[in-house]
């Protein structure tokens, strides 16, 4: 930092006129380089992507999507939106993919964000002086796109989901995630064509007939697509049941402008406040009455004030330490505590200040109070004294020295009741002699905590991305070769992110920094991005505009059906704007015919032409020591032994895959049992009870995905987890309440604070 700091000194001592992009570690140093137009810190956007993780999954890839130039794969529905007059072809990720995942992942993967004026618009012009919430949706409805954030024409401040309460006007800057940006959609040529055989047409409905005909392809026919510009509220009605008269109830439609009924439907603190003013019994005995505020300490100059949950009186140093007795409690292991909830566990080497930022936005004031993770910070040194006074005022916050190597240390901060444990990528090991290797020892440990705990959700940061195939590695998984291969060909491809296929990156479990690197980059055309990305990620927070949260699927919400229905329903009621997708599919790992085959035919596209002849050719006179040296002989005779088995009788197959699968479960199960023997006489050593890891359940099988901004009738699955962008909750009240006004804010936070309310 300290020689970046000195070059963009000199480079504005030398041109200064010229536009500066500078990217820092440490947060400390950014108030020396604050005149630079663009500033990308490592250490800040790292820890915030690994605190959202906790509670929206996978923020880091949605996050690594969006600020890359992804080609996507192009699918039947968007074949309007392709791009016009590319001079090349474009390879598209997943194109050939056999998997049905991978080419939704891949296609859903080209979003992008996007920005243009809403008077040049042909996605947002005819919105103007309708809610936001209304444009959002009826975009989405008409074309596809997924409208995010404004920015008014004499300020610069960028406004995520205003809410339903703010009306666009015409000189408004519109943020929107597509494929691909307005000026190079069809969409833009057909208006111009349109409009030149505009005085031809006699009727309204035609100029939108074409965009008409095309999504009613799609099978959506729960939309109602006549009219949608001219109509203020087109609903999303179910169909009937059993071809009765009578209809369930349609979902409420989306405003043109939101009256004082939806206003107070979009109360988004109503059942916050409800809890603020009739606090239960339980959390009065046990103090659990948390103020809002701004933190009255940061541990370096130029972090954003946020308003947080904070406590009335700052906690002892002594009463931080997880696992030490002090004069004020007598805990000493994380089940002592009797957390409601479950623990997120950070394990890093140091407590830098840069770890303060993953405090901040799981404590923020729109997080639901009864929602509220405990964190453990496990340390590898003890912290300072300067990092105990920031955290001391958020609640549930604790620390303690050890290290992910010792299982006891594991043991008491209270692993077995984790929901998440973020490792952070140790400084000590990024200066390895061999780059690659850098990080073998968090890969190794992170392996021990996989097989030891397999239901534990376990985040890691590494240094370099290509280390992401050795994540949770089995030597003898065929899926995870199949993707290997895949891999390669995307990277030969000139793909971007080649590993984006890899299911612990699809899945959000790893990250690493340099995937930010293009963040910077994207800066240089797009000057919004950074500005957008912290908004996501909670670094800034400006009144008025929304933030990053969640919502998951459950049996009650299948009804919805459809993700242009649940668009309907969230911008109706919450004023909430989904983004994107999190699925979860169950994943077969056993050697199936279809994944050999699979790699089978892989591999034969990577031979060389010549190669292929000269093995056919000698195919018959090979012997079986032969086939050793020749992968594809090998391969080959598994298939014909495959064909053999198919003529076999059908009894003997099913019984010798019976019998194979019992040994299998055999296997496995005495493992397992040898394992969970090992943490529970080390729990009983340390007077723990292993209760809690008897309840672990095993989630090996399964893969994850994100879908960014996906097509209107994607089918909604249960335990779908959607993003959303929720409106801003002091925005929809005009008094924020007396638990907001404390002592203990400073001027700058009073002020700050004061101006929010307004």
């Amino acid at each position: 930092d300290h020689q970046t700091i000195l070059r963009a000194w000199a480079v504005k001592d030398f041109a200064p006129n010229c536009p500066l992009y500078v990217q820092i570690l440490k947060p400390e140093n950014k108030f020396h380089i604050k005149f630079a137009d663009h500033v990308v810190c490592e250490e800040e956007f790292k820890y915030a992507m690994l605190a959202l993780n906790c509670i929206c999954p996978a923020t880091s890839t949605l996050i690594t999507l969006l600020v890359h130039t992804s080609r996507g794969h192009t699918a039947p529905w968007e074949a309007f939106r392709q791009l016009t007059g590319t001079k090349q072809t474009l390879n598209r990720e997943s194109q050939q993919s056999p998997e049905q995942w991978q080419k939704m992942y891949g296609r859903c993967s080209g979003n992008e964000v996007y920005h243009i004026n809403l008077e040049e618009s042909t996605f947002f012009a005819e919105y103007e002086g309708k809610s936001f919430t209304y444009a959002s949706f009826h975009a989405h409805k008409k074309f596809g796109v997924c409208l995010i954030g404004v920015r008014k024409e004499d300020n610069k401040n960028i406004l995520l989901n205003p809410g339903p309460r703010y009306i666009m006007s015409s000189t408004d800057i519109c943020f929107y995630i597509n494929i691909t940006k307005e000026e190079n959609s069809a969409f833009k040529k057909q208006e111009k064509h349109r409009k030149n055989h505009e005085s031809k047409l006699s009727y309204h409905g035609a100029s939108r007939l074409p965009v008409h005909s095309i999504i009613a392809s799609m099978g959506t026919v729960a939309i109602d697509l006549q009219d949608t510009g001219c109509r203020s509220g087109a609903t999303l009605a179910l169909p009937a049941e059993g071809g009765k008269e009578g209809r369930r109830p349609s979902i409420a439609p989306v405003l043109e402008v939101a009256d004082s009924s939806s206003l107070h439907t979009c109360d988004l603190l109503s059942d916050q406040s409800e809890d603020e003013t009739t606090p239960s019994d339980d959390e009065a005995s046990a103090g659990l009455e948390y103020a809002k505020g701004y933190p009255p300490y940061s541990p370096y100059i130029g972090s954003s004030p946020t308003f947080c949950h904070l406590l009335h009186e700052k906690v002892p140093f002594c009463c931080l330490r997880l696992d030490k007795g002090c004069q004020h409690n007598y805990y000493e292991d994380a089940k002592a505590y009797g957390f409601k909830n479950k623990l997120i566990i950070v394990a890093a080497e140091t407590a830098g200040n840069g770890l303060y930022n993953f405090i901040v936005p799981l404590r923020a004031y729109y997080r639901p109070k009864k929602e509220l993770n405990p964190i453990v910070l496990l340390l590898d040194n003890p912290p300072d004294m300067h990092f105990l006074d920031a955290i001391c005022w958020f609640p549930m916050v604790y620390y303690m020295v050890g290290s992910i190597d010792n299982l006891d240390d594991l043991l008491r901060c209270g692993v077995t009741f984790a929901a998440n444990m973020v490792v952070v990528d140790k400084e000590s090991t990024m200066s390895a002699e061999e780059d690659y290797m850098a990080d073998a020892k968090t890969i190794v440990n992170v392996q021990t905590l996989f097989r030891l705990f397999s239901s534990l959700s376990i985040i890691t940061e590494l240094t370099h991305p290509a280390n992401m195939r050795f994540m949770q590695f089995r030597a003898k998984d065929c899926y995870s070769l199949a993707l290997s291969k895949l891999e390669k060909k995307e990277r030969e491809k000139g793909s971007n992110l080649a590993f984006m296929f890899r299911l612990p990156f699809a899945a959000g479990r790893v990250f690493s920094i340099s995937m930010l690197d293009t963040l910077l980059y994207q800066s240089f055309v797009k000057d919004y991005m950074i500005s957008i990305t912290r908004l996501l990620l909670g670094l800034d927070t400006t009144p008025g505009s929304g933030f990053l949260c969640s919502m998951k699927i459950t049996e009650e919400d299948l009804w919805i059906r459809t993700y242009a229905r649940l668009y309907q329903k969230l911008c109706s009621s919450t004023g909430d704007i989904p983004i994107g997708v999190y699925r979860t599919e169950s994943q077969k790992l056993t050697t199936s015919e279809s994944q050999i085959s699979i790699s089978v035919e892989e591999w034969e596209d990577t031979k060389d032409p010549k190669e292929q002849f000269s093995c056919r050719g000698n195919h018959r006179n090979s012997t079986s020591s032969d086939q050793s040296d020749h992968p594809l002989l090998r391969r080959k005779s598994m298939q014909w032994a495959r064909r053999l088995s198919r003529r076999a009788p059908r009894h003997s197959a099913k019984t010798a895959e019976k019998i194979n699968q019992q040994r299998m479960n055999l296997y496995r199960r005495s493992e397992r049992q040898e394992l969970a023997e090992l943490v529970k006489n080390r729990m009983k050593h340390l007077g723990l009870s292993p209760a809690g890891y008897d309840e672990m359940n095993d989630h090996q099988n399964t893969l994850s995905y994100i879908l960014i901004n996906p097509s209107p009738d994607t089918r909604l699955e249960l335990n779908d987890i959607v993003y959303l962008i929720r409106p801003d909750p002091l925005t929809y009240v005009p008094n924020a309440g007396p638990s907001q006004k404390d002592s203990f804010c400073n001027t700058v936070g009073q002020d700050t604070r004061e101006e929010t309310q307004l």
